[in-house]
């Protein structure tokens, strides 16, 4: 190659009056040979060339990135799987990987042997964050980190996020009309749990629900994480993906993520400037700092602090809003539901964080919902270490992006029974659902990166779908039944809207008390 080179310089300065034309056809033939040359590698000679997928996808990553902005992308993964097996080179150098066993395999403890790392192309914009840090870092954020989700620390939250629930119940009461008024529960479960993630995390809500309408910050951060999803996909094209986000991301949405870390700085800023003893996770995190002796620096509070909004909030409406679905959609579900809920109290006040952990069939519900429609929607792609490792008795090569996609996982019919209906008592030890594999079902991730707000997201659906249960009979609107299906994934779900119609039950569709103080 680097003869022919010399030689077309030769032949340009032996010739001035060389067309242009000629120039460009050679050029483009030059072109044409390497993308030929790295088609043929990548099929034939890389690492991966014995990886079952289809050859095209194999040869360059353009059909992984169409897949993934047709919004579509996880049900055409699923296809694939169904065609291939557990494993599918999905890119030159990105496997899919369905198994049950494969996400503790790749990410679990690993006992003496080194950290399959985050992908650095996937986390590019987390590299502060108990997310995106390396394994050195992520240890002492997440020891800092965890007073602010101990045990303790939720009983002490627990008043503040029942005041919300209080705002939630009495708002739905005054907007229902007896339920000829449906109403979007995508909305006010999003207002609910950006409400109490505002508190939890700078001390004051968004209000969100005061409001009945979006803070303008939580806008941004919608739009911060399709910007995200979309830019981290681009700069999977090693040396142009920088220009290509560049042209193919709208400037007004990239700008939207600089917006959500400033914001976050400033709320940050007014947080530490307030003396107090509020049981908050800054306050947590600061407390943190000091019994561990490891202090968070101001970028790291701040990075903290911004993923957290994202993660203790959205993920949450997320499953709230996929489990109200299912529950309209199958109104028997419902009706057991109502029926444990309804008798296992004598009054609203009883139902709490300690209460509703007693009641097996709502854990069912939860459990269920979040295999059918998992928040965690993403790829969450690891490198496999130097040196190679063996997932699900197979060898990955070292540098290899390996993707286990939940939705894909969980819906895979090799390891469960009926894996596109909603059925409960497949957590419930139900026969017919016998060889499910149920420890598979990892939603908040496993080893030494779960997720560490999963017992605090527990505990707040939990709340939540109780009381809500407990004092509404509830349906799908009309048009709903599809509500599903309509539901696309760019980075995060993206919702349409679900029409619900609330009826409050008798003797339950009036205000406990005066106005919720928040």
């Amino acid at each position: 190659m680097m003869k022919l080179a010399a030689q077309i310089r030769y032949h340009v300065y032996s010739n001035p009056r060389l067309a242009v034309s000629q120039l460009a056809a050679i050029t483009t033939g030059m072109t044409l040979a390497l993308i030929v040359c790295y088609c043929v590698y990548n099929l034939f000679l890389h690492p991966l060339r014995s990886f079952p997928g289809p050859k095209l996808w194999a040869m360059t990553r353009i059909p992984y990135t169409r897949n993934f902005f047709t919004g579509r992308g996880q049900w055409t993964v699923r296809e694939l799987h169904a065609r291939y097996g557990p494993f599918v080179r999905v890119a030159p150098d990105i496997v899919s990987v369905s198994h049950p066993d494969a996400l503790n395999q790749l990410q679990g403890h690993r006992k003496g042997k080194p950290e399959n790392p985050k992908d650095d192309v996937a986390y590019w914009q987390m590299k502060d964050n108990i997310v995106g840090a390396n394994r050195q870092d992520h240890s002492r954020l997440r020891r800092v980190m965890s007073h602010g989700f101990s045990a303790q620390a939720m009983m002490e939250q627990q008043p503040m996020i029942q005041r919300y629930v209080d705002l939630l119940l009495q708002r739905l009461r005054e907007n229902c009309h007896g339920g000829r008024n449906p109403l979007d529960v995508t909305q006010w479960y999003n207002w609910t749990t950006f409400d109490i993630v505002g508190d939890l995390a700078f001390g004051e809500p968004f209000d969100c629900l005061e409001q009945a309408k979006y803070h303008p910050w939580v806008s941004v951060i919608f739009e911060s994480l399709l910007t995200m999803g979309n830019i981290g996909v681009l700069r999977r094209f090693e040396y142009v993906g920088r220009l290509l986000s560049r042209f193919l991301v709208p400037r007004a949405l990239a700008r939207k993520m600089q917006e959500h870390n400033a914001l976050s700085a400033i709320k940050v800023e007014q947080r530490l400037g307030r003396q107090t003893d509020r049981p908050d996770l800054i306050g947590k995190m600061l407390s943190g700092s000091r019994k561990q002796g490891s202090e968070m620096s101001k970028d790291e509070l701040v990075a903290n602090a911004a993923l957290l909004i994202i993660a203790g909030s959205e993920t949450t409406a997320v499953l709230l809003s996929g489990a109200t679905y299912l529950l309209g959609k199958h109104p028997h579900v419902l009706a057991r539901l109502q029926e444990e809920i309804r008798s296992s109290f004598r009054s609203e006040e009883e139902i709490d964080f300690i209460s509703t952990q007693k009641l097996p069939y709502l854990q069912a519900v939860l459990d269920e919902s979040l295999r059918f429609y998992p928040p965690a929607v993403g790829a969450l792609p690891r490198v496999i270490a130097p040196g190679g490792d063996h997932i699900v008795d197979r060898y990955v090569p070292g540098g290899t992006v390996v993707e286990i996609l939940q939705w894909v996982l969980f819906h895979n019919p090799a390891y469960f029974h009926k894996p596109d209906e909603f059925h409960p008592e497949r957590w419930l030890g139900d026969e017919g659902f016998k060889n499910d594999s149920l420890a598979g079902v990892t939603p908040f991730s496993v080893g030494p990166r779960n997720c560490i707000g999963k017992h605090l997201a527990y505990s707040e659906m939990r709340l939540i779908m109780a009381r809500i249960v407990w004092n509404f009979d509830f349906a799908l609107a009309p048009g709903m039944d599809d509500w599903y299906d309509r539901n696309w994934v760019y980075g995060p779900w993206i919702k349409p809207a679900l029409g619900i119609s609330f009826v409050p039950r008798a003797g339950k569709d009036t205000n406990k008390g005066d106005k919720p103080s928040i």
